[in-house]
């Protein structure tokens, strides 16, 4: 009986040794399988493009090789931003070992301005359908900041060409005109040999559009892109739609989603740094790699309006903190918002003569507080605060609200109207100086006494005169002074 009992154990001790056995075995084929299968590293990139963005994209470049990704995909809407933020960010896509797909997706979006430098660097150039890209001309030109952003592009300087080319978009920024592409052809020849072409008006523009013509010249031809529809989207900001962009080969692939992208460029060539690849993603697993805090805190800081009200804080928070000492609240909050200041203004394009203004009208104003000059400093210190805000940032991509100014610029005016109220209402006071400002105060009687005594004023001992009998800790009020004697009366008038 207890061989039978031992024997059925061990076959139950088996089938359960044999069945974990299976299930392991499984598993690691489905883990070796999924490795041999690998990955596709999936980032957005949506809005303006700054510090934030930049950081955030190399990032997942880094996480992309360490984790021996076989292609990042940047699904992509934005109407520009920053020349430098994009630089970075096309430096570190063409030194990388992994290849990147940008994708403008879902319908709607647009590749505006910068947007359109990042597409032609990249190993893949994707659209949706119903999306546009295009107006590449560095606002810089159209008297603006930094290159190439979101702005109005000027229209074609040379008036004498009377030929329209329907459908081309010369704001770049509405990204609701998605029918705002040229006729196919209208722009693909040659744009160098048409008299109406953009040149630039000072020699600074010149300098400034050739270098962007050069640059993203330059990013076509490697990638075998159509050089001189990207030369016309610098110089007249043109716009196409996906599809025209495919038949002009601006772009690769026309793809509905993200499966018809990765099973449309499987098998294609790419130019990486050291040579040709060819991707095999048809069956590649996607993996997502969102912005995290740290990518929205940056976004946070480095936006202009974020950025200027930060060092307004900070520097009033150290004005009270030195005003008051050892009170420390104030000087925490204003070296912490200073330093978060500071960092932003670091990374954006700004304009320090601005902001060389905007701190010498805060010195005047608060000048006016210490030294009251009736209005005259307050003035000049409100004057330059504001021109300071307008001119601080040096870009037509960034710039401080108005509204924003304004409220801080009217605070400041308050301040300094109170500060000036105070300062006339005390010049109308008649001077009371010296013994002249005991006269009223209340005193307390040191001892019973008729004629001359003591009574305590203001903690000290003082000789007293009074015509009334008055009695020990009875309160009196000092009505006249005698040299070091104070004449008192009974504060009720009677003894």
């Amino acid at each position: 009986m207890m061989s039978t009992r031992s024997l059925s154990r061990r076959r139950v001790v088996f089938w359960l040794s044999l069945a974990c056995l299976l299930l392991g075995s499984l598993a690691a084929w489905q883990s070796t399988a999924q490795q041999e299968r690998g990955t596709a590293l999936m980032m957005t990139l949506d809005g303006a493009i700054g510090p934030a963005t930049s950081d955030y994209f190399m990032r997942g470049l880094e996480i992309a090789e360490e984790d021996g990704a076989e292609l990042v995909v940047v699904q992509m809407d934005t109407p520009g931003g920053l020349d430098a933020a994009m630089r970075d960010m096309i430096s570190a896509m063409l030194s990388s070992e992994v290849p990147v797909a940008f994708y403008v997706s879902p319908g709607g979006a647009r590749a505006a301005s910068a947007g359109t430098y990042l597409l032609y660097a990249s190993h893949v150039a994707a659209m949706a359908p119903a999306t546009h890209l295009g107006s590449a001309t560095p606002v810089q030109i159209g008297g603006g900041g930094g290159l190439p952003g979101i702005g109005e592009p000027e229209t074609p300087s040379d008036e004498g060409d009377g030929e329209a080319q329907d459908g081309k978009d010369k704001s770049g920024d509405s990204a609701s005109e998605e029918g705002a592409g040229s006729e196919p052809g209208d722009t693909a020849e040659a744009p160098a040999s048409e008299p109406d072409k953009r040149r630039g008006e000072t020699a600074m523009e010149r300098k400034v559009l050739e270098d962007a013509v050069a640059y993203i010249r330059s990013l076509a031809n490697r990638h075998g892109r159509n050089a001189d529809w990207a030369e016309a989207a610098v110089r007249e900001a043109v716009n196409l739609t996906a599809r025209e962009a495919l038949e002009q080969n601006v772009i690769d692939v026309l793809a509905t989603d993200l499966d018809d992208l990765l099973a449309q460029i499987d098998g294609r060539e790419v130019v990486m740094a050291d040579g040709t690849l060819t991707l095999a993603t048809a069956d590649l697993a996607v993996e997502r790699f969102d912005p995290d805090w740290r990518t929205r805190l940056l976004e946070v800081i480095t936006n202009p309006n974020v950025a200027y009200f930060l060092m307004i804080i900070g520097f009033y928070g150290l004005i009270f903190e030195l005003s008051n000492p050892g009170s420390l609240v104030p000087g925490t909050i204003g070296i912490i918002c200073l330093l978060l200041a500071l960092f932003a203004f670091q990374v954006l394009p700004v304009n320090y003569a601005g902001l060389a203004l905007i701190l010498v009208g805060l010195g005047l104003i608060v000048g006016e507080a210490l030294m009251p000059s009736f209005g005259i400093l307050g003035m000049g210190g409100i004057v330059a605060f504001v021109i300071g805000s307008v001119m601080l940032m040096d870009a037509d991509t960034l710039n401080i609200s108005l509204p924003l100014i304004g409220g801080i610029a009217l605070v400041a005016a308050g301040l300094m109207l109170w500060i000036m109220t105070r300062f006339l209402g005390l010049r109308r006071r008649p001077a009371r100086t010296g013994q002249e400002e005991l006269l009223g105060n209340e005193a307390q009687v040191l001892e019973d006494f008729q004629g001359e005594g003591h009574v305590r004023l203001h903690g000290e001992r003082w000789n007293a005169r009074s015509r009334r009998p008055l009695n020990r800790g009875q309160v009196v009020r000092v009505v006249g002074i005698d040299g070091l004697t104070v004449e008192v009366e009974p504060e009720d008038g009677s003894s």
